[in-house]
């Protein structure tokens, strides 16, 4: 009898059209091409798409697990228009434009609201973000936030929904994601869709699908790193939670005595652990792979910094491992790391390889923002907008902007001298502030001392009187650098280096 009673409710609960979180009100379409759209409905239900820009339907059958997915031709950047939903039931979404769509992942960096996230300790807002806040009137900027969460399997569906970008709600969602959109608005006029999906600490393993990490034996470690970790997780937690609970204590001591706490024990990596390898992929990033985008920005690499030659090869399977997924070579653009003590010079070596090496990606150079004490640099205005110089020259049709700073190419030994050439030099080198630093020299003995460096055209050359015969030069390589080396455009030069003999991170994985 129960079982009778059951039967018509669980039918009416399925009959009904669903749509994913990403499909609703206020969302932005890629313009001028054939989006995907998809959905859930009964097992062969006929579901029709109907875009308010030509009033053209296009259909689909769901299959036998209840799924469906259209192909549905988008206008030119546009809108407000309405997407209608129809089967059993009907389903309109309003307030939908036509633009540009961009993800925008990564770590604590990404994740950085433009308003502080009060008691966070790390997300105290951008510079100015008072005022930042009040101007933030964008309505065709429309930002989507992605719940943190992981899986153990690919997920179909993320929580979050769409936001216009306004002074109500600007201040929680990503401000590089934020700076870069306004700045593509403002430059091109075109509408930007945002989806932010990160979350702070991360490792690109985290992001990067299970099967990728499987494949290749430089990144197997990983696995069974932590396949280690999670055997040892019921014991650990019980110890991490009397640690836990004594640190609450003793820190509520110190803060009476008016003294810093001790930090907070770490939690150790168990199956639902942030950290874990790719568990983001799964419920952050699989979710989205039918949606439609222009590309994706991307700010991490902190939290591989001591792994960093392996990041050499892991970044790019990552960024190989989303084309894959999304069916296309769409940009890369990302933020190379800030000087911070705990970050190595090897991580942004890393990241200058990549975009040398990867077509299509592109680097963000903030050596001139950082703040060697905080790893979470307030300037975040300065790293949306190089991001965006990237996608407006590449992408959107603006030639004469200069989207880089300059780039090591080549050197020349001449007479106890170092000559370097370089990419992208803006229309021409400059020092900033006087005689150029940060630069080293070593002969074969790879003894690297301080050495001297002038412009000579858009030429550098270094030399140290206790060099004689120089082989190789270093430049910013150190954790806390402050170079000077800028193009005529006022975009600063990625540090680097010469040599390529052996440095801290080499073997480890």
């Amino acid at each position: 009898m129960c079982l009778l009673l059951l039967l018509p409710l669980s039918n009416r609960l399925y009959a009904d059209i669903k749509l994913p979180a990403l499909l609703a009100d206020h969302m932005v379409l890629q313009q001028d091409t054939a989006v995907t759209l998809w959905g859930w409905a009964d097992p062969g239900e006929t579901v029709q798409v109907t875009g308010s820009w030509n009033n053209k339907a296009a259909k689909a059958v769901a299959d036998a697990a209840g799924n469906w997915q259209v192909k549905l031709h988008t206008p030119k950047a546009g809108g407000p228009f309405t997407v209608r939903f129809k089967g059993k039931n009907e389903i309109q979404l309003e307030n939908v434009l036509a633009g540009e769509v961009w993800i925008c992942s990564g770590q604590s960096n990404m994740h950085f609201p433009v308003a502080p996230i009060e008691n966070s300790g790390w997300a105290t807002g951008v510079v100015n973000y008072k005022e930042e806040i009040a101007k933030a009137d964008y309505p065709k900027i429309r930002m989507f936030t992605v719940a943190r969460e992981v899986a153990d399997e690919p997920q179909q569906d993320v929580e979050g929904n769409w936001q216009v970008a306004s002074p109500a709600t600007v201040g929680d969602f990503s401000a590089v994601a934020y700076f870069f959109a306004r700045e593509l608005y403002e430059k091109s006029g075109l509408p930007v869709g945002l989806i932010n999906t990160s979350w702070g600490g991360t490792p690109a393993e985290g992001w990067t699908q299970k099967k990728v990490l499987e494949s290749d034996a430089d990144f197997r470690p990983i696995l069974e790193r932590y396949a280690e970790d999670v055997k040892k997780f019921p014991e650990a937690i019980g110890v991490y939670k009397q640690e836990l609970e004594q640190w609450k204590e003793e820190a509520a001591e110190a803060k009476d005595r008016g003294e810093k706490p001790a930090a907070t024990p770490r939690e150790p990596m168990g199956p639902t652990h942030h950290k874990s390898p790719y568990k983001l992929y799964n419920a952050m990033i699989a979710p989205l792979l039918p949606y439609t985008i222009k590309g994706a920005i991307w700010y991490q690499g902190e939290s591989n910094a001591d792994r960093a030659y392996q990041y050499r090869k892991l970044f790019p399977a990552m960024i190989a491992n989303w084309r894959q997924g999304w069916k296309s070579d769409f940009p890369f653009y990302f933020v190379q790391i800030a000087p911070h003590r705990s970050q190595r010079p090897e991580i942004r070596e890393a990241q200058l390889l990549t975009m040398q090496t990867i077509p299509n990606t592109g680097m963000a150079v903030i050596t001139d923002a950082g703040d060697w004490l905080d790893i979470h640099p307030r300037n975040k205005q300065v790293v949306g907008k190089r991001l965006a110089l990237w996608a407006l020259a590449k992408d959107y049709g603006q030639k004469n902007t200069v989207y880089s700073g300059p780039v090591y190419k080549s050197m020349q030994v001449t007479k106890g001298r170092i000559k370097l050439s370089f990419d992208h030099i803006g229309g021409g080198l400059v020092a900033k502030g006087g005689e150029l630093t940060e630069f080293t020299i070593a002969g074969a003995d790879q003894q690297f001392v301080p050495a001297k460096a002038r412009l000579e055209g858009n030429k550098v050359v270094v030399w140290s009187d206790e060099v004689k015969n120089p082989v190789a030069v270093r430049f910013a390589w150190e954790r806390i650098p402050e170079p000077n080396l800028y193009n005529k455009a006022g975009l600063p030069a990625s540090p680097f280096r010469t040599d390529t003999w052996s440095a801290e991170t080499y073997g480890k994985n």
